[in-house]
């Protein structure tokens, strides 16, 4: 940990908060100065001697969804929501740099044609459905909604993929359904592999970089969301993982489970907390659970720096995030203020903290 200093001493010269919610490019050689200079005045160790091993998985704060102005802006109740929560959340692994070992960003990825996306599916009138339209299993048993004929050449690559969708369409919503999960959901255009709004939103991302350099650890991004098949809120599983015969068609990433379970804290943020922040956080749980309940208690969700998705006069998914959280905290996890101190929070073992 750090040395005793002034308050803001830990606070890189490089950091603007005024700039978290901002598209802009990054001056990397003066990050790796900051890395440099404040190695020595806080008196920071390399990450690999840490004896209480920290990770931090920040889910999907990339530009799409914390930069207002794009089509899936995280702007909670508030309408500022995920840009308040990178700043938060920045500010809180400067502080706390010295503490965390690893840092997992997720990175949401898609392509034009996913099951999701407008053109994926038609009505009868063969318009595109509306972004943020629900479509429950009955509009697509009674052929409300159907897939686009060239959206299944597109995915299937063959000429008679047609019937095979929509036999997929059915079962994907039918599995849905019988899982309690959300309504098949159109969103817009989002989080596309080589767009602008794939990247990480740059203040996080300097603030990963500097951290990365400053304990000698390598970043650990990880990837989800690119089968055209199925919906991926979770880094951990796809939101269905089998085609209409039973075969496989995704799988579970149990390797980056494996890898954040080698830690003894695992410190959760990110957007949207309705969304892939809630379920990443419910697939965890269950392994947990399945493998030892007490390990939930590993488990410390910032809940000042994830907001929920709430389109104004359209969606709001508040409630449905505020009550997840209260269940993840009935299980033993732990909800805790991004403004606290690590050393500060319960179940924390300080003789282990460096």
């Amino acid at each position: 940990m750090a040395k005793a200093t002034s308050a803001l001493s830990f606070v890189p010269s490089f950091f603007n908060p005024k700039t978290v919610g901002e598209i802009r490019s990054s001056d990397y050689t003066a990050v790796a100065a900051e890395a440099e200079r404040l190695r020595g005045v806080l008196g920071i160790r390399p990450a690999a001697t840490d004896r209480l091993r920290i990770a931090l998985m920040p889910i999907d704060c990339q530009i799409g969804f914390c930069v207002p102005g794009q089509p899936l802006f995280v702007g909670g109740r508030s309408g500022t929501g995920a840009v308040e929560d990178t700043r938060r959340l920045c500010e809180f692994l400067f502080r706390e740099a010295g503490a965390i070992t690893n840092i997992y960003p997720t990175m949401d990825t898609h392509f034009a044609f996913q099951i999701f996306h407008p053109a994926f599916l038609v009505d009868a009138a063969d318009n595109h459905p509306q972004p943020f339209t629900q479509i429950p299993l009955a509009d697509i048993e009674s052929g409300k909604y159907a897939v686009d004929p060239n959206a299944a050449y597109a995915v299937t690559g063959s000429p008679n993929g047609y019937v095979q969708l929509q036999k997929h369409l059915v079962h994907y919503a039918r599995t849905l359904s019988q899982g309690g999960k959300y309504s098949l959901t159109v969103w817009p255009y989002h989080c596309m592999l080589g767009g602008v709004d794939h990247a990480l939103v740059p203040a996080l991302h300097e603030a990963i970089v500097y951290h990365s350099l400053l304990r000698h650890t390598q970043v650990h991004p990880q990837i989800k969301g690119g089968n055209p098949m199925t919906e991926n809120y979770s880094i951990f599983k796809p939101e269905v993982l089998t085609a209409v015969d039973g075969r496989p068609i995704a799988q579970r990433n149990t390797l980056f489970m494996e890898a954040l379970l080698t830690h003894d804290v695992v410190v959760i943020a990110g957007q949207a907390k309705s969304h892939c922040v809630a379920w990443s956080i419910d697939d965890f749980l269950t392994e947990l659970k399945a493998k030892d309940p007490k390990l939930a208690e590993k488990v410390y969700l910032l809940g000042d720096a994830s907001s929920p998705v709430v389109v104004p006069g359209i969606l709001d998914f508040t409630d449905q995030a505020d009550e997840a959280y209260r269940r993840f905290a009935s299980e033993g996890m732990r909800v805790v203020s991004s403004a606290t101190p690590i050393r500060d929070w319960p179940g924390i073992d300080l003789s282990r903290l460096g």
